[in-house]
Parts: C-alpha cells; structure tokens; sequence
C-alpha cells in the first residue's frame, strides 16, 4: 500500500487507556519506522468532545459521531461497563456507517459493542476475557474465541492491552510488508509477538504449574461443562482413569478436591453474571448448573459472604 490509511478511533467512555495507546503508539512508531505518513488517525466520542477512560483520565477529541468516509476505519475502543454504554444512538451510529461501506472494527470490550449492533452474528470474534462468561450468555450465535485478535473477518477484534499491539502489528505488516512491523515492534521492546491464534491466557498447565496432564484436561472439561456440571466419576471416566485417582491428582496438585474445584468454578462465572449483566438471578442459577435459586443463594452466600441479591444491590 503506498497511500495513507486514515483511521477514527470511536472512544466509549470509560474506555481502556492501554488498549488505546497500544493502537495509536504503533501508528505513530510506523510513521516514524517509514519517515512518512503510512496512518493518520482522529478521535471521535459520542459527545464530540471528551472520553474519559477506567482511570480517570479524560481525552479530547476531534468530533462526535460524524459520517466518516468510505476509506476510513473506524475502530470501537471501549473498556469498563461496556453494557452501559452501548446506548442506541451509538449503535445507530454504527449501523449507518456499516451501510456506508466503513471498515469496522474494535478493541478490547468493542465486540460487545459490535454484537450488540447485530454485526458478529455467526462471525468470529475476540473480546476481553473478563467479558466472556457475559458475552457466551448475551450473544450465542456469536462464534466467541480465545484467541488475542480475529483479522481475518469483517470485523476485526481484539481483546485489548497487549492483543491491541498483536492486531495492529499484523495490520502493518498486512499493508506494509513484515520488515516494517518487526521495527515497530523493536521500538516497543516488544519481543513477544503474538499471532492471531495465540490464547488470552496461558493454559490451564502452566497457570497451575501442572506437570499432570489429566488434571489440566479435567479442568477443561469442569469449564466446557458448567452449565450441566460433570460427577467425578465421569469425569474419571473420561479420562480413563478411577474415582479415587482423579481424588488423589487433584489433592496433590491443586490441593483440593474435584467436587470442590468445580463449584468454585461455577460460583465464579456466576459472579460474573451477576455484576457484569442484568440476567435475572434465576437465569444465572441455571446457567451455572444449580438446580434451584434457594441452593444457589446458600453456597453463593457461603462462599461470597454475601447473596446473589445483595451482591447485586451493592453495584446498584
């Protein structure tokens, strides 16, 4: 490509501040690498005057939601309580430029924006993985993926902080060639360059320093299996090992029992749901595999030391 790409950066508020500088910073360091303008950028918002990101800092930008032209990409960058602000003037917006031919894309928590837009059905995405538990519930037919970036829909996505980095090397190299986003790279000290296919988090192995690979695979299938949680058994059974080995791996390596890594699983996901959604407590009950509201609001309070209601009333 040798003309300048121009993008619009659509900041919601309470956006992420590193996901953002991740995006612009390996614009700029392309355009310094080239000693021309490969990018340009604008910042736009919904008020057309300031964006304030989670930590407090406020931004100003160039305009509000103003038609952009056919050679623009705009790209949503969003962070904290994004739910909030997916307001129907901003998917409107939204919806109009996709009728326009506007390349669309986002960062961080952007697909929920996106999704809620009706752009992703039956498509890939990424998003923060602190948002996938509300996401997987909100948006079923949305293909939802652990992975730091999808670049190849029409849509990219990418699940924010260091991800943003990933995406916007691999665009660079897309339009300018791989030599150019090695330098970028090399000005951010950036040496650990991830492609598309690379997970948000490390593996269930490493995050528990496994040296078991049964147990690692138990605890894949206690998270695929949540909504209709698995007895040790046949979990046992599908490892192709007995009851009371699956007992003893655990105790050794994780220092708990089966039964009770699984509940702690699922009261997890379940405070997810609670304070990142508006699902009723009993659809959350349900989705986390608990028969009943009165058993889950037990060991919920056991837990947590408090109930799903007053977890609840607390954010509100």
């Amino acid at each position: 490509m040798s003309q300048t790409t121009n993008f619009v950066f659509l900041l919601v508020e309470d956006f992420t501040h590193l996901a953002f500088s991740n995006a612009v910073e390996s614009l700029r360091i392309a355009n310094l690498m080239a000693d021309r303008d490969l990018y340009r950028w604008r910042l736009a918002s919904v008020d057309g005057r300031a964006a304030k990101c989670s930590n407090g800092a406020v931004t100003l930008v160039d305009h509000g939601l103003a038609p952009l032209g056919r050679a623009d990409r705009l790209m949503i960058v969003s962070g904290i309580n994004v739910q909030n602000h997916a307001t129907p003037e901003l998917l409107c917006y939204l919806r109009g430029e996709r009728a326009h031919g506007t390349q669309i894309g986002a960062i961080c928590s952007g697909a929920y924006v996106l999704a809620e837009a009706g752009f992703l059905d039956d498509r890939r995405a990424a998003v923060h993985w602190e948002y996938h538990d509300i996401f997987a519930e909100r948006f079923p037919s949305v293909n939802l993926i652990k992975s730091v970036f999808v670049a190849d829909e029409k849509f990219v996505t990418a699940s924010g902080g260091a991800a943003v980095a990933d995406l916007m090397l691999h665009m660079i190299a897309r339009d300018h060639g791989r030599d150019l986003a090695a330098a970028v790279a090399d000005q951010m000290v950036y040496n650990a360059v991830r492609d598309g296919s690379a997970t948000q988090k490390v593996s269930i192995r490493s995050r528990y320093g496994l040296r078991n690979s049964r147990v690692g695979e138990a605890i894949r299938l206690m998270e695929e299996h949540i909504e209709s949680p698995l007895s040790s058994a046949e979990l046992a059974r599908r490892l192709g090992i007995s009851a009371r080995q699956l007992e003893r791996m655990f105790e050794r390596y994780l220092n708990t029992t089966p039964k009770r890594y699984i509940m702690e699983l699922r009261l997890h996901r379940a405070r997810n749901l609670i304070v990142q959604s508006d699902q009723a407590l009993t659809d959350i009950a349900m989705a986390c595999g608990f028969v009943s509201t009165s058993h889950f609001s037990k060991v919920y309070r056991d837990h947590f030391g408090n109930t799903p209601g007053s977890q609840r009333s607390i954010l509100n």
